[in-house]
C-alpha cells in the first residue's frame, strides 16, 4: 500500500523545482495533487511531467482571490483536502542600507502572508488529521549578508507552524515545517546572469554544507513525504532540516 493512497493535496509553487519534485512523489504514493504557479506555460510542462492525477490552478498566493479560486476548485473536483504543502516563496537579497520598501513588501507578501492565507483559506476543506507542511529553509538559523528580509520571512513561517501546531491540536490536524539547505534548482539558477555565475555560487555553497554537495529536489520530497504521511504520526510543530548537516554541524 502506498504512503499517501486516496489523499487529496495543494502544492503551492508545484510547476519547478522542490514544489514540483514534492509533487510527483506525492502522486508516485497514490495522492491527487492540486499544484500552483503563477506561469501557465511552466504549470503546463509540470503536469505533462507528472502525468496523471494532478490539476494545475494558475495562481498567486499573494493574492487572496487567486486562493479563493484555488480551493473552490479543490471543493468543486475533490469535495475535501488532506495535506497542504505551502511551498510557495521567492528569494531575493538586499544588504543592509540598501533595503527598499518594495524589496520587504514583496517578500513578504509571497513567503509569509501567502503561506498564512493558503493555510487558512484552506481550513474548511481541510479534514481532522490532516497534515500541513510550510516550506522555511536553513537561512532562519543562519546568519547570511543580503539575506536580512528573506531569513526573516522563514523564521516568521517557522513561528507559524509552532503556533498552529498548538491550535488545530484538537482537530488531530499536525502542523509541521521543512528547512532545506542549498538545493540545486531553476530559482537558484535565476538568481545570477550567467552560468558561470551560477556555477560559482553553487560552488561556494557546497563548501559550507559539511555533506560537501548541494541537495536534490528529490530528497526535499521525501522528506515532505515523511512529514505529510502517517510515518510522522507523532510529530507536530517541528522544524525538519534537509540541509546536509549545515545548520548543526
Amino acid at each position: 500500500m502506498s504512503k499517501l493512497d486516496g489523499k487529496i493535496a495543494v502544492v503551492t509553487g508545484g510547476s519547478s523545482g522542490i514544489g514540483l519534485a514534492i509533487a510527483q512523489k506525492f502522486v508516485e504514493e497514490g495522492a491527487y495533487v492540486f499544484i500552483t504557479g503563477r506561469r501557465p506555460a511552466e504549470l503546463e510542462k509540470a503536469v505533462a511531467a507528472i502525468g496523471k492525477n494532478v490539476t494545475a490552478v494558475q495562481s498567486d498566493v499573494a493574492k487572496l482571490e487567486d486562493l479563493d479560486r484555488l480551493y473552490e476548485q479543490v471543493k468543486a473536483e475533490k469535495g475535501a483536502l488532506d495535506i497542504i504543502v505551502a511551498n510557495a516563496g521567492i528569494a531575493e537579497f538586499a544588504p543592509l542600507g540598501e533595503i527598499t520598501v518594495e524589496h520587504y513588501d514583496k517578500i513578504f507578501d509571497i513567503n509569509v502572508r501567502g503561506v498564512l492565507f493558503t493555510t487558512q483559506k484552506a481550513l474548511p476543506l481541510l479534514r481532522d488529521g490532516g497534515s500541513i507542511v510550510v516550506v522555511a529553509s536553513v537561512v532562519q538559523y543562519l546568519g547570511f549578508p543580503g539575506a536580512t528580509v528573506y531569513s526573516a520571512t522563514k523564521a516568521a513561517v517557522r513561528s507559524f507552524v509552532r503556533t498552529w501546531a498548538a491550535e488545530l491540536k484538537g482537530r488531530g490536524i499536525r502542523v509541521n515545517s521543512l528547512s532545506p539547505g542549498p538545493i540545486d534548482t531553476p530559482i537558484l539558477d535565476g538568481q545570477h546572469k550567467s552560468k558561470e555565475d551560477a556555477d560559482a555560487t553553487k560552488a561556494g555553497l557546497a563548501q559550507m554544507v559539511p555533506l560537501g554537495r548541494l541537495g536534490r529536489s528529490e530528497e526535499i520530497a521525501a522528506a515532505a513525504l515523511f512529514l505529510a504521511s502517517s510515518d510522522s504520526s507523532y510529530s507536530t510543530g517541528i522544524d525538519l532540516l534537509s540541509d546536509g548537516g549545515m545548520a548543526d554541524i
